[in-house]
């Protein structure tokens, strides 16, 4: 009943450990019927630190995912963060658990909680928050991590008025019932897109599709495929992350092309 916690420099500076990984994190309760509860902190979000510093290589873990063997999370608030810490010791069972931990977001003015989200909240897989009338939404877009604050923050200084950010706190197990609950919701929604920073070849948007065919009709906003998690030349990458952030709100300005 110990809370275990590894915590990487930078998010792929974890590549080093990952015959640990393969061999004990994500299979050892389907090999040898052991069960661990280590929990690894992983920096990632694009951020302008360059190619070695942007990425904790999401896909990999979530590749790594199979028949509920551990938990991925990407939370954007502090409440949800000591939830989902507090739900690793209270559990009767364990399971390893794999956060993607923006550092951003450590002095971000919005990734703020209140006394009673700590006291009296629970975890919360998914946060969708929305203060417009349902039947007013035309866009649904699904999101993950830091990256929620930057399309929240074109929202703001654009005016858009008929657009829902989802958050995915959690990618793994994914809550496909409160996913279910959300399309639902906006019956008018004639958009509904899966945004990333990542490339397209990288972070959750592959997993998505491997577990729900429901992700098959979104629209995905990412960036192009890539090579390298993120640009060496800061010039490059800021230019690459507005386009993202520009096709998600117009299909029009196509990043693909």
């Amino acid at each position: 009943q110990t809370l275990c916690i590894w915590e990487a420099q930078f998010g792929d500076f974890s590549n080093g450990a990952q015959i640990m990984i393969d061999q004990y994190l994500s299979a050892a309760e389907d090999k040898w019927k052991l069960q661990n509860g280590l929990v690894l902190l992983l920096p990632h979000g694009y951020e302008g630190q360059g190619a070695e510093h942007s990425s904790a290589r999401m896909e990999r873990y979530l590749q790594l995912c199979a028949k509920d063997n551990m938990y991925v999370a990407n939370c954007t608030n502090p409440s949800n963060l000591f939830h989902l810490l507090r739900r690793q010791m209270v559990t009767k069972f364990r399971k390893p658990l794999v956060i993607f931990t923006p550092k951003s977001l450590l002095r971000h003015p919005k990734a703020v909680s209140s006394v009673s989200d700590f006291s009296s909240g629970k975890f919360l897989p998914l946060i969708e928050i929305s203060k417009i009338e349902n039947s007013k939404i035309e866009r649904l877009v699904f999101c993950s991590g830091k990256f929620y604050y930057d399309l929240n923050d074109y929202i703001e200084k654009n005016n858009i008025i008929d657009t829902v950010l989802v958050r995915l706190e959690q990618l793994f197990p994914l809550p496909i019932d409160e996913i279910d609950e959300v399309l639902k919701k906006y019956l008018n929604a004639n958009d509904i897109v899966w945004a990333q920073e990542e490339p397209r070849n990288m972070g959750a948007w592959s997993h998505l599709l491997l577990h729900s065919d429901k992700f098959r009709d979104f629209r995905v906003a990412s960036r192009r495929f890539y090579s390298s998690p993120s640009a060496g030349s800061s010039t490059r990458s800021k230019r690459r992350h507005n386009e993202v952030i520009e096709y998600v709100f117009d299909p029009s300005k196509n990043n693909m092309r």
